[in-house]
This record gives C-alpha cells, sequence and structure tokens, in this order.
C-alpha cells in the first residue's frame, strides 16, 4: 500500500464507522411545573434581582456585601476553579493543532589519531499532528468550554450565596438591636415599679411580698436585657469575621444609622418557573455538567477507533574538521500513521462504559437540582405569604396591649389594680412587641431566601 492509499483509507474511514458513535443529549428536560402554586409577592411585578439590594436604602448594607465578597474565601475558590477551567479549555483546544518542537545540539568530537577533531552544529524541528477523524479531541474541547461556563456559574452563586449570608447577619444584628431596645425599656419600667413598690411598702402601704415581686421582675427584666446585650455582641463579631473590617470602624459605621428593618420589598419574580429556574447559577452548572458529559462521553467512544497522526521534520547540520566544513540540510513529511486497536483487554470499552455513567449521573443530579430548586421557591413563598397574614394582626395585637398596660399601670398607680395584674399585663405587652420585631425578622429571612431561590438576577451573559 503505498502513501496515496493510505490517505485514502483514512479518509473513507469515518465515512465507514461514522454510525458506530451514538450521540447522546447535551440537554436534558427537567419537567418544571407549569406555574408556582405558592402566592407570587406583589402578583410578581417586574424587577431586576441584580438592583434587589439598593432597594434597601441602607448604603452601609451594600457596603458591607462588597467588603464581604472581597474578603470572602468561597468566591475566592470559584475565582481559582474559574482560571483552572479556563486552563483545561487551553489544553483541551491545543490537542485539535499540530505540535512542534525546536532542537539545538553541539558535538566535538575526534574518533583517534591521525583523525583531526571534528565540530558538529545541528539544529531541527519535529512536528507532528493527530487528525481527529472521529472527534474525540473537539469533544474533549467541548467538555471543557461547558466547564468553564459552569465555573463561572460557580463564581456568582458564591457571590449571591455571601451576600444573602452577609445581609441575613445584618438584619440578625439590625433585629436583635431592636429587641434589646425593647428589652432596656421593659428593664427600665419594671426598675421604676420595684422602686416605687419599696417605697410603698416601707411606707407600710404595701406588703413585703409585693416588693420583693417587683424586685424579681425587675431583675428578670436587667437579666433579659443582658442577655440580648450579648447576642448584639456576637453578630457584631461576625459581621467583623465576615467583612474583614476592623470591629472599631464598623461599630462606628454601624453606630451611624438607627436600627430599622424594611417593612416590604419589592422582588422580580417570574410566573413561569423555567424562567425563574434558568437564572439560578447552580442550575446553570449542572446542567452545562450534563453537556460536558455528553462530550466526555463522545470523546471516549472515539477513542475504540483507529486514529491518523501526521509528522514531520526539518533540520540543518554543519560539520567542521580539518579545515573543512559541511553544511547539510534534511526535511521530511511523513510518516502519516494509522493506529487501529486490535486487543486492549476491554480497556477501551470499560472508560467508555465509565463515562456513559457518569453521564446518567449527571442527568439526575440536572433534574434533582431542578427539583430542589422549585422547592426552595416554593418554600420561600410560603413564608412570605404567612409572615405578610400575620403582620397585620401582630401590629394591632402590639398596640392592643400596649394601651391595656397603660390602663392596668394607670389603675395600679390609682391602687385600683394589684401588682400581680400590673405584671401580668406587662408580659403580655412585652410578648406582643417582641413578636412584631421577630416577624418582620422571619419576613426578611424569607425575601432572602427567595432572593437565593431565584438566582440573585444572575444571566448566562454575565461574566465575572
Amino acid at each position: 500500500m503505498n502513501i496515496f492509499q493510505a490517505i485514502a483509507l483514512a479518509c473513507l474511514t469515518p465515512l465507514l464507522t461514522a454510525c458506530a458513535i451514538q450521540p447522546v443529549p447535551t440537554k436534558v428536560d427537567a419537567n418544571p411545573p407549569a406555574q408556582w402554586h405558592a402566592p407570587l409577592p406583589h402578583d410578581g411585578n417586574p424587577h431586576k434581582l441584580a438592583e434587589w439590594w439598593n432597594q434597601h436604602n441602607d448604603p452601609l448594607l451594600t457596603e458591607l456585601i462588597a467588603a464581604a465578597q472581597e474578603a470572602s474565601p468561597t468566591v475566592s475558590a470559584a475565582s481559582a476553579r474559574i482560571a483552572q477551567a479556563r486552563a483545561n479549555r487551553v489544553a483541551a483546544a491545543a490537542a485539535l493543532l499540530p505540535t512542534a518542537d525546536a532542537s539545538l545540539s553541539a558535538t566535538r568530537a575526534r574518533s583517534q589519531p591521525p583523525t583531526p577533531t571534528g565540530s558538529a552544529l545541528q539544529a531541527g524541528m519535529q512536528t507532528a499532528w493527530e487528525i481527529d477523524l472521529f472527534g474525540g479531541n473537539r469533544a474533549g474541547r467541548t467538555a471543557a468550554e461547558e466547564r468553564l461556563a459552569g465555573a463561572e456559574a460557580g463564581w456568582h452563586e458564591a457571590r449571591v450565596s455571601v451576600a444573602a449570608e452577609l445581609a441575613s447577619q445584618y438584619y440578625s444584628l439590625r433585629s436583635c438591636e431592636l429587641l434589646l431596645a425593647i428589652a432596656r425599656s421593659d428593664a427600665g419600667s419594671r426598675a421604676e415599679t420595684a422602686r416605687l413598690a419599696k417605697l410603698s411598702a416601707e411606707a407600710g402601704f404595701q406588703s413585703p411580698a409585693n416588693a420583693a415581686l417587683a424586685r424579681a421582675s425587675a431583675a428578670d427584666a436587667n437579666s433579659r436585657a443582658t442577655q440580648q446585650q450579648a447576642q448584639c455582641e456576637l453578630d457584631v463579631k461576625a459581621l467583623v469575621a465576615l467583612t474583614a473590617i476592623s470591629e472599631t470602624p464598623l461599630r462606628q459605621r454601624l453606630g451611624a444609622m438607627s436600627a430599622v428593618l424594611p417593612q416590604s420589598f419589592m422582588l422580580s419574580v417570574d410566573r413561569l418557573p423555567a424562567n425563574v429556574l434558568a437564572q439560578r447559577p447552580d442550575i446553570f452548572n449542572t446542567e452545562r455538567e450534563v453537556a460536558a458529559a455528553s462530550a466526555d462521553l463522545g470523546s471516549a467512544q472515539a477513542q475504540r477507533y483507529p486514529r491518523l497522526t501526521l509528522s514531520g521534520s526539518l533540520g540543518a547540520t554543519r560539520f567542521r574538521t580539518g579545515g573543512a566544513e559541511v553544511d547539510l540540510t534534511t526535511w521530511s513529511i511523513g510518516p502519516l500513521a494509522l493506529s487501529v486497536p486490535v486487543f486492549d483487554g476491554g480497556r477501551r470499552i470499560a472508560i467508555a462504559e465509565a463515562a456513559r455513567a457518569r453521564y446518567d449521573d449527571a442527568v439526575v443530579r440536572y433534574r434533582a437540582q431542578v427539583r430542589q430548586a422549585v422547592r426552595e421557591v416554593e418554600q420561600a413563598l410560603v413564608s412570605l405569604q404567612s409572615t405578610s397574614s400575620r403582620s397585620d394582626d401582630a401590629r394591632i395585637a402590639a398596640e392592643g396591649y400596649r394601651r391595656s398596660f397603660a390602663a392596668t399601670e394607670a389603675l395600679y398607680g390609682g391602687g385600683l389594680a394589684s401588682l400581680v395584674e400590673l405584671e401580668e399585663s406587662r408580659r403580655t405587652r412585652l410578648a406582643a412587641e417582641l413578636a412584631v420585631v421577630s416577624l418582620q425578622r422571619e419576613r426578611i429571612a424569607a425575601w432572602i431566601a427567595l432572593y437565593r431561590a431565584a438566582g440573585g438576577g444572575w444571566n448566562a451573559i454575565a461574566q465575572p
């Protein structure tokens, strides 16, 4: 067989065996529901998720989120994964191109007297190119590109996660400060009642038991305020760890703004879950992994079929001996080598079967991730609906218990109510006020959960 016959055979081989490679789908239908079953906040009015934090009108929150993302090891690791994926893509693309290696050598030798000493200087270049008959190298490049896209999505997922964690901790501190203000106000009120009860008992107008009850109530309130203060301190230190900002300047920035919780949010949630889920970086990442696994399977299948490589070389030699100098130049194209697998003990088949198993696993994980995303959105919407339904009732209850306490306190001051009745009314008022703040915190947590579940406003065009 001459070289032209070998080339013809190499060109015909793909046509004869291409049907042996069985492609698998790179996109899988996850079958999301047609619509959300839970109520949509604000009827799903469109607003940009990417601008979600700016609507809070809290510049400190935005500043702390940026600091947390800058200091986060999670974001840093995601950036490193992007760099690694880019390097893998370059390596995979290079497999489709010819390689060239240059060499340079110098030799000075003498065989035996009276042969004169000779010097040789050699320069050469060797090239090789694997002709991608069955698309194995192209599939490898495709897999690397898909994993790069997935790594970039993972970078955004890390940023969304850090932003949500920071906001949750920030509002935990603001809620704690509001609860602390309520606890201190309650402690002050109880301390005043205990002071008056002591004076009244000393004057003989009340029993020592009432004075003891008032002192116990004041001590209990003071202990509660101290415990709440400790929780606020822990929240501040958590923010220090998340943002890498020194505690003193952070406290100054926090103290410059009063503790306020946002009353409502506007968030973009499409009516079709498929559109919302497309924003989620983890869904995009697992979808890219399915495509990459499909390409890996194609690459593994291609290894079972013949491989065609073309080599070449170019060389130059200068030889000097005994005052004479000789220059030689050589070049070659070939050999054109066709490698046909004959027997490998089932190794290539096993590699292809393993790639098929990884593809099947990627499909299952993708569908499971979609179901989990639907669950997270539904749960967040249910929590929002629940907190919204309870908010008005909680405020009405708190206002009513405040008025009831004020009336009981007036009756107690006029001697028409007992201390026990006063303390019972006080406890009820305190519980109602604490419930209002706790409900606000719960609603904020539900909004943050929905922000994460909706993907943080990410889209496939955004780049890190």
